[in-house]
């Protein structure tokens, strides 16, 4: 077995860092393709049936990392959102992470972690809430080297089999089959946790005087006008509105995620694309078929809903949602735990960007009994009414993947005119491997 990721000795190559630094943004947006046929492929029939000649070149470790810190990487103190009429003088305090990643999310949430696979195993890249250790230099930049070293501890393997997808369908839609999760290929994911994101967003409605009711029972939440002192319950939004604007918000957070990937490819020379054809409760664990356990999350089912409900995996990745909390006032809690407590982003002791950091953060407005209970008590009604939370989507959600290889260029170099590859794939393997055909 090789060994996993995080015990990887990297070999370092400085130059190759600085070539790869200076690849031009503009390049990787407009040289950016969907580039799926890789050594080792095969494409049995049609007019591009072509069957490669190589065996499949796995990323090695420095490879992958350079991925992974593109689609999840720690940038350092996000710049947060900074004011509201409504609450003035003090700080918005929207944001669950203090932290900013490669990655934008709404107003600071980020809820999701990336999950990885490949033929050395199954893995987890955890920075949702790792602290930024790596400063910039006296030159505004951060030393890629001391990004690669640095959070490289942050990756732990959960498995030491490659994630089994079925290259069929119902678990992979058709026109991936030949292609997606094969032998060779570096397959990574966003998950994110949306009953968080369903939290942050009633903790965003009520700062901001906001309830909801619920429209798909045509009923108020009862007892809602106990809070009235903070929040309006005479225009109440649907809660239909709550679980489409948190699964909208999170999906794009997914998106980028994958999309900041593919530019690293470009950039590396190496092929792949981002997609979301593989079915995500396979994926998750809630495929209800033994043979094909997926990550492995809890998941349940109940006669109300039409599909199965992933909360997550303990000790891995969890929702703020029981079963995994003993009631919705725990998972609230344990939310505002992380915007005030230890590292969050309104701890005073938390550093920042400002010049006086404490005194920014240390200006927002805490979350007391009463804004909690505001919160806990819809979120709770939710969680009792429907049986999960939220109500209509997900408690976990994925969206989008990305894969990552090694591109076969015989075959570009067959079926496409030219300029179907950027130089950096031309010279890739050469300059990474020694390969030179």
């Amino acid at each position: 077995m090789t060994k996993p990721l995080q015990d990887a000795r990297l070999s370092i190559d400085s130059e190759r860092l600085q070539e790869l630094l200076q690849f031009p943004l503009v390049e990787a947006l407009f040289g950016r393709r969907s580039r799926r046929f890789f050594r080792g492929a095969e494409i049995p029939d049609g007019p591009l049936a072509y069957k490669s000649k190589y065996e499949p070149e796995p990323l090695d470790d420095l490879e992958k990392i350079l991925i992974l810190l593109a689609v999840g990487g720690v940038t350092g103190w996000h710049h947060s959102i900074t004011r509201h009429d409504r609450y003035k003088p003090h700080l918005s305090n929207y944001s669950g992470s203090a932290t900013g990643r490669t990655f934008p999310s709404a107003a600071g949430f980020h809820t999701s972690e990336i999950f990885f696979t490949d033929d050395t195993g199954t893995y987890i890249f955890k920075t949702r809430d790792a602290v930024p250790e790596v400063k910039k230099g006296e030159d505004g930049k951060h030393d890629v080297e001391q990004l690669i070293l640095t959070y490289k501890k942050h990756i732990h393997r959960i498995s030491e089999q490659r994630l089994h997808i079925p290259n069929y369908e119902p678990y992979m839609e058709g026109h991936n089959s030949w292609v997606a999760n094969k032998p060779g290929t570096f397959l990574a994911f966003p998950v994110g946790d949306l009953a968080q994101h369903t939290i942050a967003n009633l903790c965003f409605y009520v700062q901001n005087g906001l309830s909801i009711y619920d429209d798909i029972n045509g009923r108020n939440i009862p007892g809602i006008e106990q809070f009235q002192d903070i929040i309006g319950t005479e225009n109440p939004l649907p809660l239909t509105f709550l679980d489409q604007y948190s699964l909208a918000e999170l999906s794009a957070e997914l998106a980028t995620s994958t999309y900041a990937g593919v530019l690293m490819q470009q950039a590396l020379g190496l092929g792949g694309w981002m997609f979301d054809g593989i079915d995500r409760l396979t994926v998750l664990g809630a495929s209800a078929d033994p043979a094909v356990p997926g990550l492995g999350f809890r998941y349940d089912a109940d006669e109300r809903w039409a599909l199965p409900n992933p909360t997550g995996l303990e000790g891995v990745f969890v929702s703020y949602t029981p079963p995994h909390f003993k009631d919705m006032r725990a998972a609230v809690d344990a939310f505002c735990d992380r915007k005030f407590g230890v590292n969050g982003p309104f701890h005073p002791d938390t550093p920042g960007p400002w010049k006086d950091s404490q005194k920014v953060r240390g200006s927002a407005q805490v979350h007391d009994e009463q804004f909690r209970s505001a919160v806990a008590h819809q979120a709770q009604y939710i969680y009792d009414t429907f049986g999960k939370f939220p109500a209509t989507v997900p408690s976990v959600y994925s969206l989008m993947y990305l894969q990552t290889h090694h591109l076969d260029l015989d075959f570009y170099d067959q079926f496409f005119g030219p300029h179907s590859y950027l130089h950096t794939h031309a010279k890739h393997l050469e300059r990474w491997h020694s390969i030179t055909k």
